[in-house]
């Protein structure tokens, strides 16, 4: 039944993205704000097929956490949810994402309509210039910028480096990093098409503050933080250390 739920629901979500992919295209001539509500439909939708096709529920702790300000948000990334998850979560974001979703028809046409930060992952120097001058652009407009700092979907328990980009635009942005960890991938894997039921737990770390704080700092900040919430989350995907008492 978990294969069957699963794939009804690829197909629904498939069906469900074409007309707004393109009514948010025809979109672009309005204000962005009109295509943000555009939006704000579909994830309406999809979270609803979440909920009522796939059994997935979501909390949120530390939502006390979230300044009123437009922050960067550096985000664990384990599965699709939380790319569209965290649009209900925080105010209205931008994502920090490779550029080779834009070509995807309907959704990276949606994507491309709502101005996202689209990056050459091929092009590093390039990269950050482009996650630098458009992520202030977006903050400064309002918007929130979500980055993932590992640059990919992690298995849950794993994890990788911390690439500094998201920091280094919090320093130069003079805005808060607010660190987000989250256990979607333990009932939707990263590249799975069975989707389990369940309750994902979102977790807000205490914002950053970038004043004198190097990127550095700031990065190695959000990784502990963030890492250090999903032993809480996650607790079974982490072993025990060796000198750890027996019970």
């Amino acid at each position: 039944m978990v294969t069957v739920r699963s794939t009804f629901f690829l197909l629904l979500v498939s069906l469900w993205t074409i007309p707004f992919g393109i009514l948010v295209t025809l979109a672009v001539l309005l204000p962005i704000g009109a295509r943000y509500r555009i939006i704000a439909l579909w994830r309406a939708g999809f979270m609803a097929l979440c909920r009522i096709l796939l059994g997935i529920r979501y909390r949120v702790i530390g939502r006390e956490n979230i300044p009123s300000e437009p922050c960067v948000v550096l985000a664990k990334h384990q599965s699709a949810w939380e790319t569209v998850g965290l649009q209900e979560v925080f105010p209205p974001l931008v994502f920090v994402l490779k550029k080779e979703l834009l070509r995807l028809p309907f959704f990276g046409w949606g994507l491309a309509a709502l101005k996202m930060i689209s990056i050459d992952r091929a092009d590093a120097r390039d990269a950050l210039k482009q996650v630098f001058d458009q992520g202030r652009d977006r903050l400064s407009a309002g918007y929130w910028v979500v980055i993932f700092p590992e640059g990919t979907r992690v298995a849950p328990g794993q994890t990788c480096r911390y690439k500094p980009g998201g920091a280094h635009l919090a320093v130069r942005a003079g805005t808060r990093v607010v660190p987000v960890a989250h256990d979607a991938g333990e009932i939707w894997g990263r590249n799975a098409f069975r989707i389990s039921a369940g309750l994902i737990t979102v977790s807000i770390g205490p914002p950053i503050d970038p004043a004198d704080k190097s990127a550095a700092k700031i990065n190695a900040l959000a990784a502990e933080w963030i890492e250090g919430e999903m032993r809480r989350l996650s607790p079974h995907r982490y072993p025990a250390p060796a000198d750890a008492p027996s019970v």
